[in-house]
């Protein structure tokens, strides 16, 4: 597996920003780690080794972000209008910095040409913001998987709300969409999997709450509860990474 460490400045966010491509072919997957998660954490955690016969084969190839969550969602003391500015800071950085340098990438290696979309997935609060990144910005993101989130910004902001938290609230900002946005058209036509067990240290209700939205609005997901024994770390998220990626390929239809 051919493993490239990158740094390079970001204008978005003032600072130099590091991430890791792992592979050489194949269609590129964004993944977000945990809360105050690190680029490495997919190496380090052992992630890697579970997407390795997808990588090694050519079919994938993963870049792994840094988060700022200690700047922004962690945060909890800290000024929320100022937490949520540093926050979209981050959105801008991965959307319309990362995301094109990972597509330039992608078709470089690959020998394509044009716009290639990027399957997106993350683990809790990464799991938060991939889902958060696929539903506000379907242009660039063509396939979830999001394990153990939670889907709404009142689990960080408490009561507070201003534009940009309700724009970062995925449960608030689709359940206010129109059934004829056409986004929604868009949602169906990618691969959805939301997933979480119920056992410890997960929250369940979170995702459900999500289920209600997606199933009001007519958006097609794979919602999948695990079982009691199924906790919220990461033997339960190899499990599920194996389980679902085939899925999230085109491999297998459930």
């Amino acid at each position: 597996m051919e493993v490239v460490y990158y740094k390079e400045y970001s204008q978005s966010l003032g600072r130099e920003m590091e991430w890791k491509r792992y592979g050489s072919k194949g269609r590129p997957v964004l993944f977000i780690p945990c809360q105050n998660g690190r680029f490495y954490d997919f190496e380090n955690y052992q992630m890697a080794d579970v997407w390795a016969p997808w990588i090694n084969s050519g079919q994938v190839m993963v870049f792994s972000a840094d988060t700022i969550d200690q700047e922004t969602w962690s945060k909890t003391d800290g000024d929320p209008r100022s937490r949520i500015l540093r926050h979209e800071s981050w959105v801008f950085y991965l959307t319309r910095e990362l995301a094109p340098r990972i597509r330039e990438i992608a078709n470089q290696l690959n020998g394509w040409e044009g716009y290639p979309f990027i399957l997106i997935t993350g683990l809790s609060l990464g799991a938060f913001h991939a889902a958060n990144l696929y539903f506000r910005f379907p242009d660039i993101f063509d396939g979830l998987m999001a394990l153990s989130g939670i889907y709404s910004a009142s689990f960080s902001f408490g009561t507070y709300h201003d534009d940009l938290v309700d724009a970062n609230s995925p449960v608030d900002y689709l359940a206010r969409m129109p059934k004829d946005h056409p986004f929604i058209n868009w949602y169906n036509q990618k691969k959805t999997i939301i997933c979480t067990g119920q056992g410890p240290w997960e929250i369940p209700d979170c995702t459900r709450q999500l289920d209600r939205v997606l199933a009001e609005k007519g958006i097609h997901a794979w919602v999948d509860y695990w079982g009691y024994d199924c906790s919220h770390d990461w033997p339960w998220w190899y499990k599920q990474t194996a389980y679902f990626v085939p899925y999230l390929l085109g491999q297998r239809s459930d």
